[in-house]
Parts: C-alpha cells; structure tokens; sequence
C-alpha cells in the first residue's frame, strides 16, 4: 500500500473524518484488516485563514507547499489536502510541491458527471462561494453551478467559522443551513448539492434534502483510499 500525506487542521474536526475515513475505507475496499500508513501535516488555520483574506496567494501557496513537501520528508507517496478553501491555489502548489496531490475540486466534478448532474447549487466557506472555485470547475464540464446571494454567502461563512469548524453543530444554525440550501434549491432548479467546506457534512446529512449531495470530503477520502490501494 501507497503511504499517504494529508495536511490537516483545516479545520481539525474535518482532519479527524479523514482519518477515520481513510481506514475504513481502505479495510472495506482491500477487504482486510490491515492500516494504511497515513502521515498528517497540522498546520495554523488561523495563519490560513489569515493569507486567504488578506488574498495573498504567494503566503498561502508558499505555507501549503511547506507543509507538503514536510509529507514527502515524512516518506509520503502521494498528498491530500483535507480542506477544500485552499485548494484555491491547488495549481501553484501542486506545481511546486514535491508530491502528486489528489485535488477535491477534480475528483467532485469527475463525481458530478458520474451522477449526471446538470444544475448543482454549492455551498462553501465564503472564500470557496465568491472564489469560483467549483463553479468555474463545474462549468467546464457543462454542469451549470450557483451560489447562495450574497446574504446568505455570509450566514453560511459564520455558521462554518467557528462552530463547524471546531465540530460544533447548533440545532439553530443546522436549520438555517437548511433552509439556505432549500432555497438555493429550488431557486435555480438544481438536481444536487455540493457541500464544498468538509465539515458541512456535519450539519447536512444525507435524507436531509431531497436532492443528491456532494459530499466533497468523502469523494476525496474515496479517490484517496483508491490511491493508496493502486499498484
């Protein structure tokens, strides 16, 4: 089996699913019971964070390649990062990291056409929704993409930092989420929901919606468990 690098901490509660996700998914696909070799890389989402707002790329890309090219010192065959957010500069890193990484943003769009999407609404971080990041991507495949106006961009922002991703789920903000989403839904028609922050699973469970969901976070624990099982 491939070792794998994830650089985590962004957020932590999402690192812990790719962990535990990454495991069973390679004992039920291997059908065994033996671990994979998994190397986590937990860097500052604060310092993150901070470089995405302040829209200064060279940081963010400079402080992910770091943390990447850490994996590969660690013996690490191959990357991930579990957070959708920086793959906003997932070309730049990839491009000088010494690692091949597996992109979240690919592997959900190559998802979206298996399912025949054709309309999909995305939430996100605010930085995912404005960025264009899946929506550009989506586009590309000829599946047409929305995001919530810019109001409820906002309310979804805050309901993620801090609460979601710190694993923090309020009955009160998971309803508002909902109701976001529903109205997202039906206001562009669309046939599914991307939930394009990995700790939104926590809030919106499948049944939740009447409409297929992204789950981003597990389309990418699943290319990676494939990954790690690859000869």
């Amino acid at each position: 089996m491939k070792k794998v690098g994830i650089v985590g901490g962004i957020g932590p509660a999402s690192t812990l699913d790719y962990y535990d996700g990454i495991i069973k998914g390679v004992r039920k696909l291997s059908q065994g019971e033996d671990n994979p070799r998994i190397v986590i890389n937990s860097i500052n989402i604060t310092e993150m964070i901070g470089y995405v707002g302040d829209e200064d790329s060279d940081k963010l890309t400079a402080l992910l390649t770091g943390a990447v090219d850490e994996l590969a010192a660690a013996g690490a065959d191959f990357a991930g990062m579990a957070s959708n957010t920086p793959h906003i500069v997932f070309d730049a890193v990839q491009t000088r990291s010494k690692l091949s990484l597996i992109s979240i943003v690919e592997e959900t769009c190559r998802a979206a056409v298996r399912l025949g999407c054709r309309r999909v609404a995305v939430l996100g971080t605010l930085f995912t929704m404005s960025s264009g990041l899946y929506t550009d991507a989506l586009e590309k495949q000829g599946i047409e993409a929305f995001v919530p106006d810019a109001r409820d961009q906002e309310a979804v922002n805050r309901i993620i930092f801090p609460n979601l991703e710190s694993g923090v789920v309020l009955e009160e903000e998971r309803a508002e989420l909902l109701d976001i989403s529903k109205k997202l839904i039906r206001d562009c028609g669309a046939d599914a929901l991307l939930l394009g922050c990995t700790e939104l699973p926590l809030a919106i469970k499948p049944g939740d919606l009447d409409t297929v969901l992204l789950n981003t976070a597990q389309i990418h624990i699943d290319a990676i468990v494939r990954e790690i099982l690859s000869v």
